[in-house]
C-alpha cells in the first residue's frame, strides 16, 4: 500500500496520519492503514511533529454504520455451544480491538509536547491492536459472520471522550483500566472457547494477551512519567481520577501475574484490591 495514496490530503507526519487514520470509516481499510502506518515509520519513512495542534475535520472516531451500538445491559449473552453463540464472542471482541485502534490514534494525535519516544510507543499499540482486529475479524468471517453483524457497546469510546482534555486522565483511565481489565477477562475467555472446541481463536486470544501485557505497560510508563513531571503520587492520583471522571469500578478476580508484568506495584495492586468504591 503506498501510505501518500491511501491517506490523500495528510502530510508525510506520523500524527496527521494518525489523525487521517482515527477518521476513516471503513474498519477493514483503518486496520490495514495502520498496520502500513506503523511498518512506514519503522523504515524512517514518516517524520515526526509534536508540537502541532491537529484538529479533526471529520468525526472521531470514524467508525462504519454498523455495528449498531446499543447499551452494554442490552448486548446478549449466548451460548459457547453454538457457533453463533462464538461468533457473537469473537465479534465482541473484534469490537473491542476496533475501539483499541481508535484509542491508540487518539494518543498519537490529540496530545501535543510529547517525547518522541512516546509517539512510537502508541503507534506500536495502534499497529498491534491493528492486527489483533485483523485476526478476528478474520476468524468471524469462518464462523459465517462478519464485523457488524451483532450490535456492541461504546464503553471504551465513552471514557476517551471524557479524557480528551487530560493526557494524564487518558493514561490513567483508557490503558490502566478498561485496558487492563483485558488482562483479567482474557484468560476466561480463552477457556471458554477452546473448552468449545474454537482452539484457533483461543491461539488468537495467547496472541493479544501477550501483546496487551505491553499495551497495559506502556500506560503504566506514560501515566508515572507524567505523575513525576506534574510532582503528584500515582496511586492516590489514580484514585481522584477514577472518582472524578467516574471510572467504572474494577471488580475481582484479577491476574495479578500479567498485571505485574504490566508494570502495576505491588502498592497500587493493593489499592485494587481494596477499592472501597
Amino acid at each position: 500500500m503506498n501510505i501518500l495514496a491511501s491517506a490523500p490530503g495528510a502530510h508525510i507526519e506520523l500524527r496527521a496520519l494518525a489523525l487521517h487514520w482515527a477518521g476513516q470509516t471503513d474498519a477493514t481499510a483503518k486496520a490495514v492503514g495502520v498496520i502500513e502506518l506503523a511498518k512506514s515509520w519503522g523504515e524512517g519513512m514518516i517524520g515526526l511533529d509534536p508540537g502541532a495542534n491537529l484538529e479533526a475535520q471529520v468525526s472521531i472516531p470514524g467508525r462504519p454504520l454498523l455495528p449498531e451500538l446499543i447499551s452494554p445491559k442490552f448486548v446478549k449473552h449466548r451460548s459457547m455451544r453454538t457457533t453463533e453463540g462464538r461468533a457473537a464472542l469473537i465479534h465482541a471482541l473484534t469490537h473491542i480491538e476496533f475501539n483499541a485502534i481508535n484509542l491508540a490514534l487518539d494518543a498519537i494525535w490529540r496530545f501535543a509536547g510529547m517525547p518522541a519516544a512516546y509517539y512510537a510507543d502508541w503507534l506500536q499499540v495502534a499497529g498491534e491492536e491493528a492486527l489483533h482486529f485483523s485476526l478476528l475479524a478474520g476468524h468471524l468471517q469462518i464462523l459465517g459472520h462478519q464485523y457488524g453483524d451483532f450490535p456492541a457497546h461504546n464503553s471504551m469510546w465513552e471514557m476517551a471522550d471524557k479524557t480528551s482534555g487530560d493526557i494524564l486522565a487518558r493514561m490513567a483511565l483508557v490503558p490502566r483500566t478498561l485496558e487492563a481489565r483485558g488482562l483479567d477477562a482474557t484468560p476466561l475467555t480463552r477457556a471458554k472457547l477452546a473448552q468449545a472446541g474454537d482452539q484457533a481463536a483461543a491461539e488468537i486470544l495467547d496472541i493479544i494477551l501477550r501483546d496487551e501485557i505491553g499495551h497495559v505497560a506502556i500506560g503504566n510508563h506514560w501515566y508515572k512519567v507524567l505523575c513525576d513531571e506534574r510532582g503528584i503520587d500515582p496511586v492516590t492520583s489514580y484514585a481522584d481520577l477514577a472518582l472524578h471522571y467516574k471510572a467504572p469500578v474494577l471488580r475481582g478476580p484479577f491476574n495479578l501475574d500479567a498485571r505485574r508484568a504490566a508494570g502495576f506495584s505491588e502498592l497500587e495492586l493493593e489499592a485494587l484490591q481494596g477499592d472501597p468504591r
